[in-house]
C-alpha cells in the first residue's frame, strides 16, 4: 500500500499545479482589485504585491488542504496528487508552509505593519479551516471570513470601512460556495442548492445595486449591472441545475463554476465602485480560467 509520507520520485510541475489547484487563484487578485476601488482610492503600485500575497496564501491553502484530507481523498478521491502517490503528503506539507510565508512577505513588502494586520487573521482563518474547522458548523464562515479579508486587503487602511459592502458581498457568495463543496461526493439534499442560488442571487442584486446608492455614474452603473448578470448567467445556472438534481456531478460543477464566477462578481463591484476600466480586465479574465478550469481542477 503507497505510504503517503513517502513518495519514489520528485513531483512534477503539473502534479503541483493540481495540489494547489493552480488555475483557481485567478479569483484571487480580483478581490484586491476590487477592495482598492470600492475603499475610494486609485489602485496604487504596492497592490501588485498584495496580489501576489494573496494568491501565494490561497495556494497555500490549497496545498494545505490535501494535506489534511489525504486519509479521507484516498477513499472519496483517490485521483488527486496525495493519495494517486504522485505527491508525498510531507511535500504538501512543506509546500503550505512555504507558500504561507511567502505570502506573509509579499504584504510585509506591500505595506509594512498595516497589511500584516489584514493578512495575518487571513493566513490564521486559512490554516484553522483547513486544519480544524472544516467538518464544521464554522467552517462555511471561516472560509467567508477568508475572503472578506482578502477584499479589505486591497483598500488603503483608513478605507477599509468604505470597501466593507463589497467586501461581504464577496463574502457571501464564497458562503455559497464552501456550503455546496461539503456535497461534492455524495451529492446535496435538494434544499441546499436552492438555498444557495437564493443566496448568489441577492448577492448579485446588491452588487448591482451598490452604485446607485453610492451615486455612481451611468458607466459605474451600467458596469456593476452587467457583471452580475455575468455572474448569475454562470454561478446561477449550475446552481439551478444543482437543484434540479442534486447528484455529486452537478453539485461538483456547480462549486467549480462558484469559484470562476467570483471574477465576473468581481467586475461588478469593481465598475460600480468607479472602476469600470479595470472591471473589464476582470470580465475578459473569467473565460481565460474557464479554459484553464477544464485542464486542471478548480476543486
Amino acid at each position: 500500500m503507497y505510504d503517503s509520507h513517502n513518495s519514489p520520485h520528485s513531483p512534477r510541475l503539473s502534479d503541483l499545479a493540481q495540489l494547489i489547484r493552480l488555475p483557481a487563484a485567478l479569483s484571487v487578485p480580483g478581490d484586491v482589485l476590487a477592495g482598492a476601488v470600492a475603499g475610494g482610492g486609485a489602485p496604487r503600485p504596492r497592490i501588485l504585491a498584495t496580489m501576489a500575497s494573496s494568491v501565494a496564501l490561497y495556494w497555500a491553502g490549497m496545498a494545505l488542504n490535501d494535506y489534511a484530507d489525504a486519509t479521507v481523498d484516498a477513499v472519496e478521491r483517490p485521483q488527486r496528487p496525495i493519495p494517486s502517490g504522485r505527491v508525498a503528503r510531507r511535500t504538501a506539507f512543506a509546500t503550505a508552509c512555504g507558500l504561507t510565508a511567502a505570502g506573509l512577505g509579499l504584504a510585509a513588502l506591500a505595506d509594512g505593519r498595516r497589511a500584516l494586520q489584514v493578512a495575518l487573521p487571513l493566513t490564521g482563518l486559512v490554516w484553522a479551516y483547513d486544519l480544524r474547522l472544516k467538518s464544521t458548523p464554522a467552517g462555511p464562515a471561516a472560509m467567508a471570513g477568508a475572503r472578506t479579508l482578502n477584499v479589505l486587503a486591497g483598500a488603503e487602511p483608513g478605507r477599509r470601512a468604505t470597501a466593507l459592502p463589497a467586501a461581504l458581498l464577496v463574502g457571501a457568495h464564497t458562503y455559497t460556495v464552501t456550503a455546496l463543496s461539503r456535497h461534492e461526493v455524495s451529492g446535496a439534499p435538494r434544499e441546499v442548492p436552492v438555498a444557495t442560488l437564493a443566496g448568489s442571487t441577492a448577492t448579485a442584486l446588491a452588487a448591482a445595486a451598490l452604485p446607485g446608492l453610492r451615486r455612481r455614474g451611468a458607466a459605474a452603473r451600467i458596469g456593476a449591472v452587467a457583471g452580475s448578470l455575468g455572474y448569475l448567467g454562470t454561478y446561477a445556472t449550475a446552481q439551478a441545475r444543482a437543484a434540479r438534481e442534486p447528484s455529486a456531478v452537478n453539485v461538483r460543477e456547480a462549486v467549480g463554476s462558484g469559484i470562476l464566477s467570483l471574477l465576473p462578481l468581481q467586475a461588478s463591484l469593481t465598475a460600480g465602485g468607479g472602476g469600470p476600466g479595470l472591471a473589464g480586465v476582470l470580465a475578459l479574465a473569467h473565460p481565460l480560467a474557464r479554459r484553464l478550469a477544464r485542464k486542471v481542477s478548480p476543486t
